[in-house]
């Protein structure tokens, strides 16, 4: 054992068995909050920047707000519906990942994984 097995051991513990990955399944309770995170940053910061363009445009602008809420609502409620599905498709949790290596093979799932780790990177820093 070298000294990155050690310290990587030290660290982060033993590895766990495959009959013992089961166990560390979060119950929905937590995992959907935690998940769902990323849709909903998806479509927060959006209605922001639409409210401060009206802003920009005049008081009478605001008359469209109600509309561009409703646009935003239906871009959440369509967020959520592909995940049900790709959820019920793909049950062993890959992702978006998974489904574009599956359907469209290795090197679309490489570009996936590439944009989502450049999507969550944006995110916590805005």
């Amino acid at each position: 054992m070298g000294v990155r097995d050690v310290s990587k051991r030290i660290l982060l513990g033993r590895k766990l068995r495959s009959s013992q990955l089961g166990e560390t399944l979060l119950p929905k309770r937590i995992a959907l909050p935690v998940f769902a995170s990323d849709a909903l940053s998806s479509v927060a910061y959006a209605p922001d920047e639409v409210f401060l363009m009206l802003s920009v445009a005049g008081i009478s602008a605001y008359a469209w707000s109600w509309k561009i809420g409703l646009a935003v609502a239906v871009v959440l409620l369509t967020v959520v519906a592909s995940y049900r599905q790709t959820v019920h498709a793909y049950p062993s949790g890959g992702g978006d990942y998974e489904v574009a290596t599956v359907n469209l093979g290795r090197n679309a799932g490489i570009t996936v994984g590439a944009a989502l780790l450049v999507d969550y990177v944006l995110t916590v820093a805005v």
